[in-house]
């Protein structure tokens, strides 16, 4: 069996509130705030659709990290894309 190219183990993300899109991008990895506690996506996760809690919704992507305050809405992860549907969205803060 052949390991893929590190380049092409990559999630797509979508990360969308009712009044735009917060981001768009290739991600190695996603941080959710779920209803019952953090979820932690990798390539490869299995199928699954999340109920959203309040908190910090973390994509690490080769430039860097992103972070965003997220609340009230749903995650979806398909066939390696992840798509975030929030209520509210806004960039978090550097800590």
């Amino acid at each position: 069996m052949t390991a893929m190219p590190s380049a092409a183990r990559r999630l797509r993300v979508s990360v969308i509130s009712p009044s735009a899109a917060a981001f768009s991008g290739t991600a190695t990895s996603v941080v959710a705030p779920a209803h019952d506690g953090e979820l932690g996506i990798l390539y490869g996760h299995a199928p699954m659709v999340v109920l959203l809690g309040e908190g910090l919704l973390r994509i690490r992507t080769d430039e860097g990290p992103h972070r965003f305050r997220v609340a009230r809405g749903f995650l979806q992860v398909l066939d390696n894309t992840v798509a975030v549907l929030a209520e509210e969205i806004e960039p978090a803060a550097d800590s």
